[in-house]
């Protein structure tokens, strides 16, 4: 690990006044810390924000929920209103990890992960994503197994954040604040496909921080699910993962949102799975439906050819447990 400054804030503005080039926003510093002692990157200067206190919090009102960026995967899951009316944020937060990180982890930092490919996160191979000269994604004719199954074709790592395909499912909104101002993102438009940037996966600038998290206030008759699958039935890295949220009239579905997580290099949603659950009576059939619309356009690589099946499963079960037609899974990793 490099030698490095470490600077305590306490205010957002003395945050901002000590970023410089090259330097890193430090919260639970769970990812980075991994990422500085594989020499993955190496910053000179540790800005910790940890004890800001305007970016702690988890408030419920009418118009929906705003969330502190340095508010703890166990105090998401824990809040009663989020898991009543934001379930699948709760069921995300609360199967993430382990629970020594998921008191330590925060929101912002799940978000703000760097991408899980094993040929990046080792300082023994050149990767373009590390801005080398290399021209190769070396998943693609190499150990690929736990690796994207669409949209994959310029590089095929996924993202790891639990938290993201929730709050991508729900519409929300990302405040981020610099020197400059404030502005917001909407989740859809928050991360980089690698077509975009292969060196950015945000749209975060240097020198901006996540200061909230927005979530809209559900419709009337908004259900919600999260659920992931690993290799074990607990504390494992998702190789599939679904967030779904219906609006229900009775057991017809007005509309839906599908979200999936690492079966692309970003959380992306299926509007294919989507229109054929609206104006649908939600049972096993339309649920499987779905799932197989999900997957329409998915192209595996030699060793991931698994996770198109193991999507599906993950879609149709969990598009039933929003529904209330069926109990969490219990073979679902967490």
């Amino acid at each position: 690990m490099n030698k490095f400054s470490f600077v305590d804030c306490t205010t957002v503005d003395q945050a901002l006044g000590q970023f410089s080039d090259g330097a890193c926003f430090k919260a639970g510093g769970i990812d980075l810390l991994d990422l500085m002692k594989d020499g993955i990157v190496s910053p000179p200067k540790l800005v910790n924000i940890r004890n800001i206190s305007t970016l702690h919090g988890i408030t419920a009102e009418k118009d929906g929920l705003r969330l502190g960026p340095l508010s703890t995967l166990s105090e998401i899951a824990a809040h009663p209103e989020i898991q009543k009316s934001y379930t699948a944020l709760a069921d995300a937060a609360g199967h993430a990890a382990t629970p020594q990180i998921r008191n330590m982890a925060t929101l912002g930092g799940n978000l703000m992960q760097r991408p899980r490919c094993w040929y990046f996160r080792s300082s023994d191979f050149d990767c373009k994503k590390k801005g080398t000269t290399s021209d190769d994604c070396h998943a693609h004719a190499g150990e690929n197994q736990y690796h994207a199954i669409m949209n994959n074709g310029t590089c095929a790592m996924v993202h790891p954040s639990s938290t993201a395909v929730p709050l991508l499912a729900m519409n929300a909104q990302i405040e981020l604040t610099s020197k400059q101002g404030k502005r917001t993102v909407a989740m859809s438009e928050f991360y980089v496909p690698p077509e975009k940037s292969l060196l950015n996966e945000t749209v975060v600038r240097p020198g901006e921080l996540i200061t909230a998290v927005f979530v809209p206030a559900p419709e009337r008759g908004t259900r919600s699910a999260y659920q992931k699958y690993g290799e074990k039935e607990s504390f494992d890295w998702p190789i599939a993962d679904a967030g779904v949220v219906l609006v229900m009239d009775g057991d017809v579905c007005r509309k839906a949102t599908i979200a999936l997580g690492v079966a692309a290099p970003t959380p992306i949603r299926s509007a294919a799975a989507e229109s054929i659950l609206a104006g649908k009576t939600i049972d096993e059939a339309t649920a499987r439906a779905a799932a197989k619309a999900a997957m329409q356009g998915a192209t595996p690589l030699s060793q991931n050819g698994y996770k198109t099946q193991l999507f599906q499963t993950a879609i149709y079960r969990t598009v039933l447990l929003a529904a209330g037609q069926m109990k969490r899974d219990p073979s679902a990793a967490g």
